[in-house]
């Protein structure tokens, strides 16, 4: 696993030892900040965003965002195997200044600031994605016109109460979705 573009570009990412992490893969990181980057109704939001990673395990989804001009990146993250090798990532990309890890769920998330991109990659089928955007939202995390980026599962449907995505694509057993706040 390494970071796709950017300032930090090949940077190699660890991975949390076992089974209870599931990094975004290569590919399914550059389709999405792909999309973030060229779609017209992206409007360049990479530059200078404020980035939530919820569910952050290596923290991938946020560190790519921060190599391609995020200003910063919070990232949320319940397991301590991940929270470290997290740590490491941060480290090794020398991001320290610009990256905050907090030992929290994304579905019980502490207070927090608006951020305008908020990264998702719950675990698969559990349909945690309308109920952690329901707690971000009332824990101050999402910015008025935030971009919300979701990684689910191939088969799971989209939440109806988000409306219809602005972008939607499948890549091997993910489905990637975005929609403005």
């Amino acid at each position: 696993m390494r970071i796709i573009a950017g300032s930090l570009r090949g940077r190699r990412l660890l991975a949390p030892s076992g089974a209870a992490t599931r990094p975004t893969a290569d590919r399914v990181r550059q389709a999405l900040f792909d999309m973030l980057a060229h779609a017209p109704w992206a409007e360049n939001v990479l530059a200078d965003a404020r980035v939530l990673d919820g569910f952050a395990g290596s923290g991938a989804l946020g560190l790519e965002a921060l190599s391609r001009g995020a200003a910063s990146a919070v990232f949320l993250e319940q397991s301590a195997a991940a929270r470290a090798a997290l740590a490491a990532n941060i480290a090794a990309c020398r991001m320290e200044a610009r990256a905050r890890v907090l030992a929290a769920d994304a579905t019980r998330p502490p207070p927090g600031t608006p951020q305008t991109l908020i990264l998702l990659d719950p675990p698969y089928g559990r349909g945690l994605l309308t109920p952690t955007l329901a707690a971000l939202e009332a824990a101050g995390w999402l910015a008025p016109g935030a971009l919300i980026a979701a990684e689910l599962g191939r088969a799971e449907p989209l939440p109806p109460e988000l409306g219809p995505p602005l972008a939607e694509r499948r890549h091997g057993a993910a489905r990637l979705a975005i929609w403005r706040r």
